[in-house]
Parts: C-alpha cells; structure tokens; sequence
C-alpha cells in the first residue's frame, strides 16, 4: 500500500483562547531538546529545580509540591481521590462549568456532597458558604474553582479559604487558570491542596499538573482507612518518584521534554518575577478592555471580580459568534475561545496568559475584529 502521509507542520497561530495560550520560543527550544532517561541523574535534578520553582510560585513551603504528568484535569481527580474517603462530607461551591466538573469528581470519589451553588458570572457568596457549614458541621473538605475559566470571574479565595479553615475543614483549591498571572498564595491563605496546568499563565505546553499539598492534607492521606482507588494517582506511590535525590524510584515513565518546558517556563517566570507576572497581565487586561470599548463591546463580568488572564466579552445582538472566530482563526491565524454552557453563542472567552499576555497580540486582535466587523 503506498504511503500518501506526510509530516504534520502546524500552522502558525496566536492563541488568545482560555488554554492552551502560545508558547515562548524559549520553551519550545527547551522542548526539542534530546530526550533523556526519566531517571537520568540529570532529569532528576532538574526535576529537584521544578519543585524549587513551583514552591515559589505557588508561594508556599511545602515539600510535597510537584507535578502530574497529565493535564489539570486529572489535577482535580489526583486532590480527591486521595483525600476523600467513601462517604466523607464535602462541600462544594459552584459557579460555573469547572466547579460542577469538581462537584462529579467529588461524587465519583464517593464524597457525600453539599454545593453551595452561586451565579455563573457573579463571584461566589462568602456568607452561603458561612450558612452552609453552620448547617454541616461534619464537614470535612471545601472545594472551589479560584479563576473560573467558564466565566472570567475571580473568587475570593482567601476569604472562601479562611472561613473553611475556621470550620476544621481542609481547603481543595482549582488554580488551573490562577497560577502564574495572578495573585495566589497558598500558605498565607490556608490553601491545603492545589492543582493547576502547564499551559495557561506558567506558558508551557500541555499536559502537566503541577500540585502541592499541605502537611495537614498529607497527614489526612497517610492515615486513612480505606486504600486509594486509583494506582497511578496514589500520592504513596507517586511521591517516591519526585521525592529524595538520593531514593528516587520508578513510578511511570514521565514526559521528559515535557519537563524541560516546564522547567524552562518556570525559569521565566522566576526572571520576570511572580508578582511582575501578575502586574503585567492586570495592564493588559486594562488595555484590552479600554480597546473593546472603543467596538461598543462589554465585558461579561463586572470589574471588580473580573480575571486579567481571562476575558469574557459579550456579543452585540446581530453579531454572528461562530462566523467571527472562524475569520479570525482561518483569515488571521488567531485563535478565541467560545462561551461555555447558556454562554454559548453568546460571549468570547479570550485569553491573555503567560507569554501570550502583550499588547502587541491584543492589538492584532483589535485590528482584525475592526476589518472583519
């Protein structure tokens, strides 16, 4: 049978969707790099340096933070299926497409779960929380979405945390689209199990999940009384292989060049400075949406609760969302991600993260929505 495939060239694109954003050529070089043995002494100190750096991100000191090689989904599903036990309370607050996506994980993981259902588009109600524990005393766990990327809208997640550590409860934080471009602090705030991507405001490729946990929720996990059900996902058996320099064990074959971008995205941001990175995707987030006024065109969110790093735009009536993002994408190779659920058709999701945050993308944008509207 005669051979008519050829190699795969990708297009160039500008990716101003909620994820993947583009990637610096930095980490794409870092990424052809040759691959070396997942226990190559070499990898393993460089993994040693992604845990330094993801400590520092995360701005915390705890020991357990590194990365699972999967996307940030399975993030989610590593945090509950270790924590949580059959028929152990959690609450859970929802509002939008990814709280709902931890609301089904927490009930796969055999939780008993309570939601605290908010607005999508509306940051979550500090005082339902309060009401919903008064009500729940047995409550073990509160987990919530920090930068809900349905909706652009940022939660409170220090307030949401404090009041969830008041009441004994460990804290289970979404920081998929938080981490890198805004303001995070896992220690400071009371958060005890975080999980986020590689792809968003870190600027890697996908596929990881950078994790930490607290020493209370790895005391929670040491001593529980039924086995984690899943193999691959058992901190106990995953930690060895990020663990010591000196006993590292095999645990599963790791992406390796994927971990070079990892490492090499983390080194720019630690050159930029974390808090630099948060400035400049609030500036840009200001010029976005300084520039969108200028097309009649409001945001979704109202200011105060919107995300920097992701903006949700609401379509004037008559404007054709489908036929927009498909000029956008074929004519001027920009990529800008549709609404989700009831805001289907009816708002842009527009990404501005990582390295793909400058004003020189958003204006490409502008200028190419001008012409075509």
């Amino acid at each position: 049978m005669e051979n008519t495939f050829k190699s795969f060239l990708a297009p160039s694109r500008i990716l101003l969707g909620p994820g993947p954003a583009t990637v610096n050529p930095r980490v794409l070089k870092a990424l052809s790099q040759p691959t070396l043995g997942h226990l190559d002494p070499n990898v393993i100190s460089m993994m040693d340096e992604i845990k330094a750096m993801l400590r520092n991100s995360f701005l915390t000191e705890n020991e357990h933070t590194f990365v699972i090689s999967a996307p940030g989904s399975v993030g989610m599903e590593f945090s509950f299926v270790n924590l949580i036990e059959p028929g152990e309370k959690v609450i859970i607050c929802t509002n939008g497409y990814f709280g709902d996506r931890m609301k089904q994980v927490a009930e796969r993981s055999g939780a008993e779960v309570v939601v605290v259902a908010g607005e999508w588009g509306k940051p979550l109600d500090i005082e339902n929380l309060k009401i919903t524990l008064k009500y729940n005393p047995d409550t073990k766990f509160v987990g919530f979405v920090s930068s809900e990327t349905s909706t652009g809208v940022r939660n409170d997640t220090k307030a949401l945390c404090e009041i969830a550590k008041q009441a004994g409860c460990i804290t289970i934080v979404d920081a998929v689209t938080t981490l890198g471009a805004t303001e995070f602090r896992v220690d400071e705030w009371g958060v005890d199990m975080a999980y986020s991507c590689s792809q968003k405001g870190l600027g890697s490729v996908p596929g990881m999940s950078p994790v930490t946990i607290s020493p209370l929720a790895v005391e929670k996990i040491k001593n529980r009384k039924t086995p984690i059900t899943s193999w691959f996902l058992d901190l106990n058996n995953v930690w060895p292989y990020w663990g010591s320099f000196e006993k590292r064990s095999y645990h599963h074959t790791a992406p390796v060049n994927s971990f070079y971008a990892l490492h090499e995205s983390l080194v720019i941001l630690m050159e930029e400075g974390l808090e630099n990175s948060w400035s400049r995707h609030t500036r840009n987030h200001l010029y976005l949406s300084d520039a969108m006024a200028t097309l009649g065109m409001d945001f979704y969110v109202e200011a105060p609760y919107r995300l920097p790093q992701l903006n949700t735009i609401l379509l004037k009536e008559g404007m054709d969302d489908a036929a927009i993002r498909k000029s956008l994408l074929l004519d001027y190779g920009i990529e800008v991600g549709a609404g989700l659920g009831a805001g289907f058709g009816k708002l842009w999701r527009i990404g501005l993260m990582g390295y793909g945050s400058n004003i020189e993308n958003i204006d490409r944008l502008m200028n190419a929505l001008k012409i075509i509207l």
